[in-house]
Parts: C-alpha cells; sequence; structure tokens
C-alpha cells in the first residue's frame, strides 16, 4: 500500500489553507504619489506591462481602487509589503 495514502483525514494546518486560497491585490487612490511613479512600481513590483500598469492607475485615479494582481494569499501579502514600502496605499482582499 502507498504510504502517501491513509484512511485517517490529516488535519490541514491554517498556513496551509492560507498558502492555498486566493487573494486580490487591490492598490488605492492617494494624492500622493504621480502617475509616473505608480505606474513605474507597478511594473517593477507586480511585472505589468507599461501599458497594463498605465489602465491600472487611470482606474485607480477615477475609482478609488483597482485590483492590480491575484493569486496565492501569501505572495499578494508579500506584493502588498513591497507597494507600501515604496509608499503607494494597497490591500489584500480574500
Amino acid at each position: 500500500m502507498d504510504s502517501n495514502y491513509t484512511s485517517r483525514p490529516q488535519k490541514i494546518s491554517s498556513e496551509d489553507t492560507d498558502n492555498q486560497r486566493q487573494a486580490s491585490l487591490v492598490l488605492h487612490n492617494d494624492d500622493t504619489n504621480t502617475f509616473d511613479y505608480v505606474m513605474e512600481t507597478l511594473v517593477e513590483v507586480c511585472n505589468h506591462s507599461l501599458t497594463q500598469a498605465e489602465q491600472c492607475a487611470t482606474i485607480t485615479h477615477y475609482k478609488g481602487k483597482c485590483e492590480v494582481r491575484s493569486g496565492p494569499y501569501y505572495e499578494m501579502k508579500e506584493l502588498r509589503y513591497q507597494l507600501i514600502s515604496r509608499g503607494l496605499k494597497a490591500s489584500v482582499d480574500h
């Protein structure tokens, strides 16, 4: 019998579920940073194309926020930290 299979259910830790849970990285509007700076940061941190970064910056400006990336929760938390450390406002929604 394969040792990877068992008749007993195994408990999944909360850390495991955090790593599997999908989340959205949301950029929030501010009156401090320029469009160019926001676009440059999105290109560097989120690997956006220049066009994608411009669209996200525009949506954020006019609507107050924009989902700029989605993926595993732990990755979005790290990207959020990088955006915040560069002076942008961001949150992770799940």
